[in-house]
């Protein structure tokens, strides 16, 4: 187990594709400023272990440097109690996230993002409410290979999470101790990230992990492996617009929480998204929307079930 760990270590989930010039790419339109296919891996960060934190897929962005605005919605039920068996709570994470990608070389990139949560879940006893800012990431990115037909590229990419939210230790307490603004810890982020892009078609193979430290709490959340395969196929495109399809699977694994360096019982869980979605770009705009459905869930050792995910962003290329 230690060298699957091990071997995960250094994978996280961020890609820059680029489109050669001249080629029938699904991600080139004929202004040469967008003739860069962006894949980006975006964690959410709605918290920080088995419900909540889940990456919302791993985003096609037409535009090789920009700012944009995400939200992000995740809907789960779970346990209203430690002492019951039905799962009756329903629990939802919203986030607002300002993000932008900037190139620094030809090879090298640094992407940013920092989200605003607001969260709600529906307890007996009525509505509990929670919003602010969440943890800031900085990560760079890092094109290791492309083969002369720009069919074939590998990308790499390291970053860090900054706790830049609030951590509240009585929400520890409850079924689901991710119902938090912020893991309250420097986390730290290691990915790669395989395309495959010829003609109308382009493939993905996206993995990340993320190593989770303690925070002043002494509390820490369990480390997070994620992985994605997405499909993208372009439907249409003019001198100035196209449009794009993706299909895809996505899974997520969440090790333990620990609090005083003891394992925390039911934090452990993993779950896999079916996913379809699209992209349009016109001019230097570029929106796209995704919405994501459990195949598996078993979160929180079971006392916490993904039900359903949607995300949306606009983007303006610089």
């Amino acid at each position: 187990m230690n060298k699957i760990i091990l071997i995960f270590i250094g994978l996280v989930g961020i890609t820059n594709v680029y489109a050669e010039s001249g080629k029938d790419s699904i991600a080139m339109v004929s202004n040469p400023r967008y003739e860069h296919f962006v894949l980006m891996d975006d964690d959410c960060d709605a918290c920080g272990c088995a419900a909540g934190n889940g990456s919302s897929g791993f985003e096609s962005l037409l535009n090789p440097q920009f700012v944009g605005l995400k939200y992000f919605a995740q809907h789960y039920l779970a346990k209203e109690n430690l002492f019951t068996d039905k799962l009756t709570q329903d629990q939802y994470f919203n986030t607002v996230q300002l993000w932008g990608k900037i190139p620094v070389t030809q090879k090298l990139s640094i992407y940013g993002s920092i989200p605003y949560h607001f969260h709600n879940k529906k307890t007996m006893q009525g509505d509990i409410r929670i919003s602010g800012i969440g943890d800031a990431n900085v990560m760079g990115i890092y094109q290791i290979l492309m083969s002369k037909d720009s069919y074939h590229q590998l990308n790499g990419g390291i970053g860090i999470k900054i706790p830049l939210g609030r951590f509240d230790e009585k929400g520890i307490s409850g079924v689901n101790p991710s119902f938090q603004l912020s893991t309250g810890s420097w986390d730290y982020q290691m990915a790669l990230s395989y395309k495959y892009q010829k003609s109308l078609f382009a493939l993905l193979i996206n993995t990340d992990y993320t190593i989770k430290t303690e925070n002043k709490k002494h509390y820490q959340f369990g480390n997070q492996w994620n992985y994605a395969v997405t499909g993208f196929y372009r439907l249409w495109r003019n001198e100035n617009s196209i449009l794009s399809g993706k299909l895809g699977l996505q899974g997520e694994v969440y090790d333990r929480n620990k609090q005083f360096g003891e394992n925390m019982p039911n934090t452990a869980g993993s779950a896999l998204y079916g996913k379809l979605g699209f992209e349009v770009s016109y001019q230097k705009w570029s929106l796209g929307s995704e919405l994501m459905l459990p195949a598996y869930t078993r979160l929180a050792g079971g006392d916490i079930e993904a039900k359903s995910r949607f995300s949306i962003f606009v983007n303006f290329g610089l």
